[in-house]
């Protein structure tokens, strides 16, 4: 009985322990071109955990390792839910992939947590949309704290009411808590903030009263900061009129970083926790200098204040991550050796190709940007080049079955070696290149030693690709037209790819 008992112990501390959450579902009407992706909600520049296809019925499943219990993106053709998921946790989702993300449904494990939230945020919406917050800035300041007070009494009593109705964790009723309060602490920025100008009162200041009001709202900052955004967004806005000040005093050129000059700002400021300012710094870089245009020497600059300035592991982490999937790895690096298979199921390696220097492109057959125009141009490169370099295409489809259908609709007649990197997105080769949906179809070169000999371009028309390939090669490129091949990667600068 007692050796019963401690399987049934050890199975349980397992259970509890294990961070894997199994998904499955079906979007009605989805389309096999779409792709699933789960993000960490309260991260700071976190990508994809899991990257799944959508068969022709809409049918997908996949698991993947929660960091922690909590909020998480799901995206679907370019639409976001958010979703409360924790580890070792079995979830469905189903609805019409049309109707998504506005109604979709969550069975298994997380189905009462996730009832609780869009319970609470019907309740909630009600509520707000009769909200003027308009007007509860002009009023003066007792007034004001008085409604808010109102205002957040009567959200807590909502949520207590989706709670009572769903019964879902402490811990998500604790989460929608901690937001709600959050919420009303951006309310009292925004007073703050901005009474002066509508009251016609320019030395307005707030008393110890509204302070003291702040102080009870943040009772539990440590916990907010980790968990929510919004309260990090509040934190920032506290500090926007004085930062914009020490930037104006302190960029001289004026062409300094946002990232190095919030740094610098931060090392003034001694009544923020070291917690406070990771998270804080963390945001700005991720959200202004941390992208695709930056260039090298802004990415050391960022790099370094990542190393020197950020004490918290788990954003160092995240940071170094996303400052690696966006640059790739470095010139001279041997490239993975990961381990690929050829159509005929032998094993094979980038490494394994010794003979000449190579261009190695990732593709997939589910990303919009392989399309008609792409291969006749990859077509002259590889008829140019061919005599000095060798050609292989990596394929990262969701089965070695979809990889030789893709691989002889798109590739036939190329010269070159096709293969399977098993597992696609989510395989070893993508991890130790960090490639993700955003950065296909991609291009790299590897020297005979097989290092790495230029940076990923996603675009074929990159001015700087022709260059590397004539001095790998030998070879002189003839004048052209640039081609005009892109992805997001390469798409108007002010956009970025899925990261918090």
């Amino acid at each position: 009985m007692s050796k019963y008992f401690m399987m049934l112990l050890v199975a349980f501390v397992a259970m509890s322990c294990s961070k894997k959450v199994e998904v499955s579902g079906n979007f009605a009407g989805g389309s096999p071109l779409e792709r699933i992706e789960f993000i960490e909600a309260s991260g700071v520049a976190t990508l994809p955990l899991i990257n799944i296809g959508v068969d022709s019925k809409g049918s997908f499943s996949g698991s993947f390792d929660a960091p922690k219990d909590g909020m998480y993106i799901m995206t679907y053709a370019g639409k976001q839910a958010m979703i409360y998921l924790k580890g070792g946790q079995k979830i469905n989702i189903s609805g019409q992939a049309d109707a998504f993300p506005a109604k979709f449904t969550v069975t298994g494990d997380a189905k009462k947590n996730n009832d609780f939230l869009q319970e609470s945020l019907e309740e909630i919406q009600t509520y707000a949309s009769k909200i003027n917050v308009g007007e509860m800035v002009t009023k003066e300041e007792p007034a004001f704290l008085k409604e808010l007070e109102k205002v957040r009494s009567e959200l807590e009593k909502r949520i207590d009411a989706a709670a009572k109705k769903t019964s879902p964790d402490s811990e998500v009723i604790q989460w929608k808590k901690d937001e709600m309060n959050a919420s009303v602490l951006g309310l009292m920025s925004q007073y703050e903030m901005n009474h002066a100008q509508v009251s016609g009162k320019p030395n307005f200041k707030v008393s110890k009263n509204f302070t003291d009001a702040e102080d009870k709202l943040k009772k539990e900052s440590a916990r907010m900061l980790k968990n929510q955004p919004i309260y990090r967004n509040y934190l920032l806005g506290k500090l926007s009129q004085d930062f914009q000040a020490f930037a104006s005093a302190n960029n001289k050129t004026g062409q300094e970083t946002s990232s190095v000059l919030f740094s610098q700002y931060l090392d003034t400021k001694k009544d923020l926790s070291q917690l406070e300012k990771d998270y804080l710094l963390a945001f700005v870089m991720s959200n202004s200098d941390i992208n695709p245009s930056t260039t090298p020497e802004n990415a050391e600059k960022i790099n370094k204040i990542i190393k020197e300035k950020i004490k918290d592991a788990d954003i160092k982490k995240d940071l170094e991550r996303i400052q690696f999937v966006l640059s790739g790895p470095k010139m001279g690096d041997a490239i993975s050796s990961a381990k690929l298979v050829k159509e005929d199921g032998s094993a094979y390696k980038l490494t394994d190709n010794k003979a000449k220097p190579a261009m190695v492109m990732f593709y997939a057959s589910w990303n919009p940007y392989i399309s008609e125009a792409t291969i006749p141009v990859l077509k002259e490169v590889s008829k140019f080049y061919q005599s000095k370099m060798d050609f292989i295409y990596v394929n990262l489809d969701d089965t070695k079955d979809q990889f030789s259908k893709t691989s002889k609709a798109m590739l036939q007649g190329m010269p070159g070696t096709n293969v399977y990197a098993e597992g696609g997105m989510n395989s070893q080769i993508a991890k130790d290149l960090g490639i993700y949906g955003f950065k296909l179809p991609s291009f790299i070169i590897i020297d005979k030693e097989g290092k790495v000999a230029s940076k990923f371009f996603y675009n074929l028309g990159d001015p700087e690709l022709v260059p590397v390939l004539d001095k790998i090669t030998g070879l002189k490129a003839p004048e052209a037209p640039a081609a005009t091949l892109q992805n997001d990667l390469v798409a108007p600068q002010n956009e970025a790819p899925a990261t918090k």
